[in-house]
């Protein structure tokens, strides 16, 4: 609303909401603060778990920060802005994402000391983008190289990102399989290792034990094999893989087929019965012995192959076919009038299996696997996928670190390191800007004083002790959080891929600023209103109102 000349203007929809200056900064900064309170006390190998349900009733039990954030039904757009750099650091390195998220909160919440004190946020804003380039040199600086073949050492980072997911019962072994999938699926391009982890297919079953999951090097269907005349299992498998339907085509344009007596009706099914038969010779003759289809298969066509030995599967997801080729070599055919025998795919083995309650097709004794799968097992659902979520993080660390060939040492070590670092370097940068360092630093104390927290720990006390012992150059000193003692976390093998921190601090950062760079929220009125629903200005609350399901 303006005026002119005593006259009111009415520039902004009836109903929209403004919030201007300190009061919008201090909506935003609570609202991410909020977001990262949630997520909090979920962080290190003591962390606690959630229990989210959604509208449906679906419960969700996880301790996973970015599985939490999506589940969470959050209105407010400061808030989004939060779990956007948790799905961001997810896509970019898979683990990590309470440790961003964290960091952002706790450096939303330095800031708003400082404007309090007459800063302004620009100047903050400057401060936090020296102090993360500076943050991401010391960790270059601090990094250990790790080797491609130190089997040892990759075992230990998918270790650290596994603890506290609930999967310390068989974190030797889960650490073993993910170590073998990702370096089976590794490829070396240009001299550097690239490391494909959607080859990595991962398929939950209940009904045993986490110490019955299992590494297949080939690739395992949720599937079963279509006709019971088939054989359940075929050695020397040669694979034919096809993108289309094993049926009749229907005309592309409508058409009727008018058929006067018996005869012409006998004849256009002999006709049909042709077409499917000629689609299954051209498979058995190009010495196919197996056949995946990525479309239907008609009844008619699954007795044919039943009777020529052929073991049919299909439906099978396009994703899957895609892993199949590359674990056996075959290539996807389009079209059958072409088939080559160098078409064919090769595996020792393929054969139906019942896992649980179901049965599954294992194509396993590939040459060259690109593609392998691991078959988490669990004795409820709600394990099995707190499991599942364990070893993609694990996969995904262990990726990162072979095509980095980087690691820090975790339980807060590098986090010490870069805020002792950060404070001798502020006063060189002089000016207000020196603040907002001093207070990026400070900002990053609250990864190891939250791991003290969850483990029950004195983290003033905690604090003090790491201070002293990076003081005194030990670079990887963390807390461990079974004895609350300080301690060599590269000698206990707690380690992280460079990667993991250095993008952590990175989205922090720019989420933080982005925040601090706002002033004015203008929030339209609900669309709810414009289609009858009655919902208000009222209604369009700034505040965390939307974050009912999870009971802010």
């Amino acid at each position: 609303m303006a005026t002119l000349q005593g006259t009111p203007v009415l520039i902004l929809r009836e109903g929209t909401q403004r919030t201007t200056g300190r009061d919008a900064q201090r909506l935003n900064i609570m609202a991410a603060r909020v977001i990262a309170e949630a997520v909090r006390s979920t962080l290190g190998p003591r962390g606690m778990d959630k229990m989210l349900v959604d509208g449906l009733g679906d419960i969700v039990i996880t301790n996973d920060g970015v599985t939490i954030l999506k589940e969470m039904d959050v209105e407010h757009p400061a808030a989004k802005m939060v779990i956007e750099i948790a799905k961001s650091q997810e896509n970019e390195v898979g683990d990590g994402t309470t440790t961003a998220v964290v960091i952002a909160g706790e450096l939303l919440k330095r800031a708003e000391e400082l404007i309090e004190s007459e800063i302004h946020p620009a100047i903050i804003s400057n401060g936090y983008r020296f102090a993360a380039q500076k943050a991401i040199e010391v960790l270059e600086e601090i990094a250990i190289p790790v080797s491609r073949d130190d089997d040892e050492v990759l075992k230990k980072i998918a270790a650290t990102a596994m603890t506290g997911k609930g999967a310390e019962v068989a974190v030797g072994k889960l650490s073993d399989i993910a170590v073998k999938a990702v370096k089976a699926v590794a490829e070396e391009v240009n001299g550097k290792l690239e490391v494909d982890t959607d080859n990595v297919k991962i398929e939950k079953r209940t009904g045993a034990s986490v110490d019955e999951t299992e590494l297949i090097d080939g690739i395992v269907l949720d599937k079963e094999v279509v006709h019971p005349g088939m054989p359940k299992k075929i050695e020397n498998a040669k694979i034919l893989l096809f993108n289309g339907a094993l049926e009749v085509k229907e005309t592309e344009t409508d058409a009727k087929i008018r058929i006067t007596d018996p005869e012409m009706l006998q004849k256009f099914i002999e006709q049909e019965e042709k077409m499917l038969q000629d689609m299954v010779d051209k498979i058995v003759g190009s010495g196919a012995n197996v056949l995946f289809c990525q479309k239907g298969i008609d009844d008619l066509a699954q007795y044919y192959l039943a009777k020529a030995g052929v073991l049919a599967v299909r439906r099978v997801k396009k994703s899957d076919i895609e892993k199949l080729a590359k674990a056996t070599g075959a290539r996807i055919l389009t079209d059958l009038r072409d088939i080559k025998p160098e078409d064919l795919g090769e595996a020792n083995l393929v054969e139906e299996r019942k896992v649980g309650d179901e049965k599954m097709v294992f194509v396993t004794g590939c040459k060259n696997p690109k593609a392998v799968t691991i078959i988490v097992r669990g004795g409820t659902e709600h394990v099995v996928d707190e499991m599942a979520r364990g070893v993609e993080d694990a996969i995904r660390v262990v990726a990162v670190a072979l095509e980095d060939g980087k690691v820090v040492a975790g339980a807060g070590a590098p986090e010490i390191e870069v805020s002792l670092k950060l404070r001798e370097w502020s006063p060189k940068l002089g000016g207000r800007e020196q603040l907002a360092v001093e207070a990026f630093a400070a900002a990053l104390e609250i990864i190891p004083k939250t791991l003290a927290e969850n483990a029950g720990l004195d983290p003033i006390d905690v604090l003090v002790e790491l201070k002293a012992a990076h003081e005194k150059g030990q670079k990887t000193a963390g807390v461990n959080v079974d004895t609350g003692k300080v301690v060599d976390m590269k000698e206990s093998g707690v380690l992280e891929p460079l990667r993991v921190k250095k993008n952590a601090i990175e989205s922090a950062t720019e989420v933080a600023v982005m925040i601090l760079r706002i002033d004015d929220v203008i929030a339209a009125k609900g669309l709810e209103k414009s289609k009858g629903g009655g919902e208000g200005p009222e209604d369009m609350d700034m505040g965390m109102g939307g974050m009912g399901g999870m009971g802010f």
